[in-house]
């Protein structure tokens, strides 16, 4: 097999009600899991998102309030998505900067203790970006030479992702079949929460990617402005990211 892997590697594609990762909920999830002897497993989810899916959003996937009124809250589906990917790395198109930073809210939100720290990333738009500048359809038509029908529905997108990487494996050279190299040359920059607003800089510090204290460290942050903590708590700011915050922050108390 052209991807070397030395354990399974969860393709998969999130539909939602909305792009704000700190607020907005799952409404269908699939997952195509590549073990490393070549078998596949694929499962799709439909979620209720227990609020009213905006009709922006069910005019994009197709998704609507009534389709998902009987069908059960992540928190009850959260422990079979747990079991079917905690064992693996994660693919995605996107999914670096939106489908897992969501899925890791949605994980904390039901109270499912999901380390990504240990968890590879493969972010396939962002191989796509570094080699041809394309979107995911552009990209099935260019690598493949196919149309991706059913755009937006979960399967449909995550089957393409999975197409779109083999193609890009066979056309590059210079790219090797490795997850870890893979994750290495898909990220565009490493951060500590997954979504962004805290980076690490050239030194492997913590440091704020926004707001008036863009491109500082958390830590010195946090002992000129102790404030700012409080603020970044009670803030629109993602469960995960606001775990990272009191982490740095509970280190330094600890060596004081």
């Amino acid at each position: 097999m052209i991807l070397k892997l030395k354990r399974p590697l969860c393709f998969f594609d999130l539909e939602t009600t909305g792009v704000n990762v700190s607020i907005d909920r799952i409404v269908e999830i699939a997952i195509l899991k590549l073990y490393p002897d070549e078998t596949k497993e694929a499962k799709t989810w439909r979620v209720n998102p227990e609020c009213p899916i905006p009709p922006q959003a069910s005019a994009v996937h197709g998704i609507y309030d009534s389709d998902v009124a009987d069908e059960p809250n992540f928190k009850t589906l959260s422990k079979s998505i747990f079991n079917f990917i905690k064992d693996s790395d994660l693919a995605g198109y996107n999914s670096d900067r939106f489908d897992i930073p969501l899925l890791a809210e949605e994980m904390l939100r039901a109270e499912i203790d999901f380390d990504f720290k240990n968890v590879k990333t493969v972010d396939v738009q962002n191989i796509f970006h570094k080699m041809e500048q394309r979107t995911l359809s552009a990209a099935l038509k260019f690598y493949c030479d196919e149309e991706l029908k059913n755009a937006h529905s979960a399967m449909a997108d995550t089957q393409a992702t999975h197409d779109v990487l083999f193609a890009q494996l066979n056309r590059y050279k210079e790219l090797k079949g490795d997850i870890n190299f893979l994750s290495e040359f898909s990220t565009r920059k490493k951060i500590a929460d997954l979504a962004g607003f805290i980076v690490f800089n050239k030194e492997g510090e913590e440091c704020f990617s926004f707001g008036k204290h863009k491109g500082k460290s958390v830590q010195s942050v946090l002992d000129e402005e102790p404030g700012y903590f409080g603020w970044l708590l009670n803030a629109d700011f993602p469960k995960y990211t606001k775990n990272i915050l009191t982490a740095i922050r509970l280190r330094k108390l600890n060596t004081e």
